[in-house]
């Protein structure tokens, strides 16, 4: 006599799938056309079948672990191959959008990170930091509020003092380095479990020299954007996506050439329009805001409205603000419009405290939970 295995669904989860963009879940019918349509799923325990049933059955104890969900790149060969419109590629990015909250802590923000409503309280909360420690610490100026031009002053007390930058934004960084490093010591230990629950991998223990093996092997990959290049679907992704990394790589250099610059050798800006840095922050702005502009025109040009939520949206919208008000800001202290600029530049602040505060409870979060997924795929010795 065979005993049957109980099955509890977390109907709260599939609700919440559903609000971030999966709530055609449950047209899936098994069918397996997703996981044989899909280029990059591997041979062993393909995905995103498994994932479908796993996600209309409300396990989520056997999907926020699962490093399969971040091997997809969502590129939509399975949801344009589906017979039935379940759409298995946006289901595992509610499921990713899902996990990242489930990972970061405190979960009330990255629930609020989610919530169109929160936008405004979110935007709000980097715009009081830098108004009231920059007035308090007189490191900001009340000419910049009335916006009175101060001419050669604008580094100094009159505008947006570099110390008050600095001062917000490391800590900041920091925080969000933090929370990604407990995040990832659970992942990294739920994936591991998962891949032994489901025969994904025979190696019982993670050798952490072997792992950083396996992330020297596939870091080419992910700088040649490969596994975009093997769907037949939105290829044109590809270079969009590399766009925006890239541009984000260089402009990381730049910032963090000019804090040496600054506090370790002592070289004051503005800095000249020669200077190669200079030459590689600006490369770095315009790619992000073409790359930006390039995947905003793609999911537009998407007829099927499932293809964007407002998780997607978040993102290109920051991405977008960031690469316009950074050149904006440059653009305008050239043509000598300083009020106008300290104000733009304000807006700038606030979005890259943004990216660095919220960055590890948003879509963004990708960058390192996709990677990390990737190097333990390369590291199980799954084909």
């Amino acid at each position: 006599m065979s005993s049957a295995h109980l099955v509890e669904p977390d109907v709260g989860f599939i609700k919440e799938v559903g609000k971030l963009g999966g709530e055609d879940v449950k047209k899936c019918y098994q069918c397996a056309t997703c996981s044989v349509a899909c280029p990059i799923s591997p041979d062993t325990k393909p995905f995103p079948r498994k994932e479908m049933l796993a996600t209309s059955w409300g396990l989520k104890d056997r999907l926020i672990g699962n490093g399969d969900i971040w091997l997809c790149h969502n590129c939509g060969d399975c949801s344009t191959k589906c017979p039935r419109g379940a759409h298995p590629g946006e289901v595992l990015a509610a499921v990713r959008a899902y996990a990242v909250a489930e990972y970061a802590t405190p979960k009330a923000l990255g629930k609020a990170i989610n919530n169109p409503s929160m936008l405004p309280i979110l935007l709000a909360i980097p715009a009081v930091i830098f108004l009231v420690v920059g007035l308090l610490s007189n490191m900001v100026g009340l000419d910049w509020l009335s916006f009175a031009p101060a001419g050669d002053a604008l580094w100094g007390h009159d505008y947006i003092n570099n110390l008050l930058v600095d001062i917000i934004m490391v800590p900041t960084l920091f925080a969000a380095i933090a929370v990604f490093a407990l995040g990832l010591k659970r992942f990294i230990a739920d994936m591991h479990a998962n891949a032994l629950l489901e025969g994904k991998t025979n190696k019982q223990t993670i050798e952490p020299a072997g792992f950083i093996q396996a992330f020297i092997k596939i870091v080419p990959t992910i700088f040649k954007h490969q596994k975009f290049s093997e769907c037949t679907e939105n290829t044109e992704r590809s270079t969009s996506h590399m766009m925006v990394l890239f541009g984000f790589i260089g402009l990381f250099i730049v910032t963090n050439c000019f804090f040496i610059a600054e506090w370790i050798l002592h070289i004051e800006g503005p800095y000249s329009q020669l200077n190669p840095v200079k030459w590689l922050g600006n490369l770095g702005g315009i790619a992000l805001i073409i790359g930006g502009g390039l995947m905003i025109a793609q999911r537009w040009a998407k007829k099927d409205e499932q293809a964007s939520s407002y998780k997607d949206w978040y993102l290109l919208g920051l991405v977008m603000g960031l690469g316009v008000t950074g050149m904006l800001t440059e653009l305008l202290r050239l043509a000598g419009l300083y009020g106008s600029m300290a104000a733009i530049y304000w807006l700038h602040l606030i979005l890259v405290w943004a990216l660095f505060a919220y960055t590890p409870f948003s879509k963004l979060a990708h960058l390192v939970y996709r990677t990390v997924a990737m190097t333990y795929q390369e590291y199980s010795g799954r084909s």
